[in-house]
């Protein structure tokens, strides 16, 4: 005999519909209770429907996860993958499962929303993709609910790193440190991202009334050593070579110091770096980088939450954007510079 939401019921000693909202996600549920719930559930091998849940809420229970990294770096993308993860707890703890959302089922090719669709997702996050593409305004008119991470579209949540402060810190400690010739090569322009840190760094050598020579400011691309290498490279060749050079992110270290090696430079005593991103493993290297962590985990758990009082919630969520802060991240390549 097959166990079921009355046998949950009685074993936990609560009402069947009190036991049901558990099970369906209701938030006037408290903690203690639901976890005495599941306890309980656990205890008699009670497996709630899926497709029962899903017929009576008319939902599916399932996010949409659309992340195109154009370095093809995928799920090893260190920050987004952070900042997936932290998603993807979230939303299960909501009852939620996570589909990534391409252009191919098998050999069958579909548009994003012609996916969404197949999928029948109640909404979908938007984590690393060109949010400038015809596909992407298709998939944000349809209604489907929709939060985007770095990127802001009307009437949609949106998570917000808050990259314009998160680089002017980094200004901000170098000159501190006695340096006037300040470079940063960035990513590509193709961001809100890039565009709030190329801003940030602009007001921030104004504030500190810092002269930014032509060519001291250089497009590169994020995760991609070898364009790191060769502005570095660049950067040296000049008579006014700077004495420090912030990289567009913390992956860019590797690339930058290959470079400065070559040319028999030490990290910080010749020139300065800093990085951008906080990422665990560059940590390691030595000498260690100083850099702006930012908390990939506050936004995967913020996207969640936000998407999920959407579908949830269409009459009363907000679509305000939230502001994620950055801290800087004090290592050694940083130095002081007379």
């Amino acid at each position: 005999m097959s166990v079921t939401i009355r046998d949950v019921a009685r074993r936990c000693g609560l009402s069947i519909s009190t036991v049901s909202k558990v099970f369906n996600g209701y938030p006037d549920i408290s903690e203690a209770t639901r976890r005495q719930v599941m306890d309980a559930a656990r205890g008699i091998g009670y497996k709630p429907n899926a497709l029962a849940r899903a017929l009576k809420t008319n939902r599916s229970y399932n996010l949409g996860v659309l992340f195109v990294d154009e370095n093809i770096s995928g799920l090893t993308h260190p920050f987004f993958a952070a900042v997936l993860n932290a998603f993807k707890a979230e939303a299960e703890r909501h009852g939620y499962d996570i589909t990534f959302i391409n252009h191919n089922i098998g050999t069958m090719e579909m548009t994003y929303l012609e996916h969404c669709r197949y999928r029948n997702v109640d909404g979908v996050c938007l984590a690393c993709v060109d949010f400038r593409s015809e596909e992407i305004y298709e998939l944000i008119k349809d209604g489907i609910p929709c939060v985007t991470i770095d990127h802001m579209f009307d009437n949609h949540p949106s998570i917000i790193s808050d990259n314009l402060n998160g680089i002017h810190m980094l200004v901000d400690r170098a000159a501190a440190l006695g340096h006037r010739r300040i470079a940063y090569v960035h990513g590509q322009r193709n961001s809100l991202v890039t565009e709030n840190r190329i801003k940030g760094f602009y007001r921030a050598m104004e504030y500190h009334g810092l002269e930014i020579p032509e060519g001291y400011v250089r497009q590169g691309r994020y995760d991609d050593v070898g364009s790191i290498r060769r502005h570095i490279q660049a950067l040296l060749d000049r008579p006014d070579r700077p004495s420090c050079i912030l990289l567009p992110d913390d992956a860019s270290y590797f690339g930058a110091l290959d470079a400065l090696y070559e040319r028999g430079l030490r990290v910080p005593q010749d020139i300065s770096l800093a990085g951008y991103d906080g990422i665990r493993a560059v940590q390691a290297i030595h000498p260690r980088l100083t850099t702006v962590r930012q908390d990939s985990t506050a936004m995967g758990r913020e996207a969640a939450l936000r998407l999920i009082d959407h579908v949830e919630h269409p009459s009363t969520a907000v679509c305000d954007p939230v502001l994620i802060p950055c801290e800087l991240m004090e290592g050694e390549t940083l130095g002081k510079h007379d």
